[in-house]
């Protein structure tokens, strides 16, 4: 694998990662309801679940390796358009990212820590973001004369670890700030700087070469 190519997978995993989703509002909700600690079983969940995902992706990536240039564009062209279209809508939002779990749903989470990670796991196979990453940009980071089996494990480890520690730092900001939770003002700066981000990083993904040619 190419270093610069994993290093431009960190970059993109990172902004994935931290974007508010299910995944983090679930993250959220669940620390508000059971505590910090309990809400991160929810994390692994998510994270075993992206690991799920990511093997079904897996299953067509020698197809898509082996065609053509005009073919490799076309994916190029797919993940550029999903990242750009992911900082358009951020920038765009002018709600709180924490909008979702006003109002007291903390009561109706699940408790016991099988549940948990269960309800992770679910948020994890049915979550289109994740869908998507992995279908559109996962098969652009990879060379086919390295050993696809290493290259799934690190790839999908480094976006898994990301998860968690996105939904970590989310986690503790809710139960530092709940109340101020609702102040929409403070959140739409985090969304103009994360959707600046998503075009930047777009735009750089159109740069990438098919290393298998």
């Amino acid at each position: 694998m190419h270093l610069s190519n994993w290093l431009i997978f960190c970059g993109v995993t990172l902004l994935v990662a931290f974007s508010p989703g299910p995944a983090v509002l679930l993250a959220v909700s669940n620390s508000m309801s059971v505590g910090p600690r309990r809400a991160m079983i929810s994390s692994l969940g998510n994270a075993a679940g992206l690991f799920m995902v990511s093997a079904a992706a897996m299953a067509g990536l020698g197809v898509v390796l082996s065609t053509s240039a005009h073919a490799f564009m076309v994916l190029k062209l797919a993940g550029a358009a999903y990242l750009i279209y992911l900082g358009i809508k951020q920038w765009r939002s002018q709600g709180s990212v924490f909008a979702d779990v006003q109002g007291g749903q903390g009561g109706a989470a699940p408790r016991s820590s099988w549940r948990l990670f269960g309800h992770g796991m679910t948020v994890a196979l049915t979550n289109p973001k994740g869908i998507l990453f992995f279908s559109a940009l996962f098969p652009q980071f990879l060379t086919q004369d390295a050993p696809m089996l290493t290259q799934f494990a690190v790839l999908t480890g480094t976006f898994a670890a990301a998860s968690v520690i996105a939904h970590s730092f989310y986690v503790l900001l809710a139960r530092l700030l709940r109340k101020q939770l609702s102040d929409v003002r403070r959140t739409r700066i985090f969304n103009k700087v994360s959707g600046a981000a998503f075009v930047l990083l777009g735009l750089s993904l159109l740069r990438l070469r098919n290393k298998a040619a």
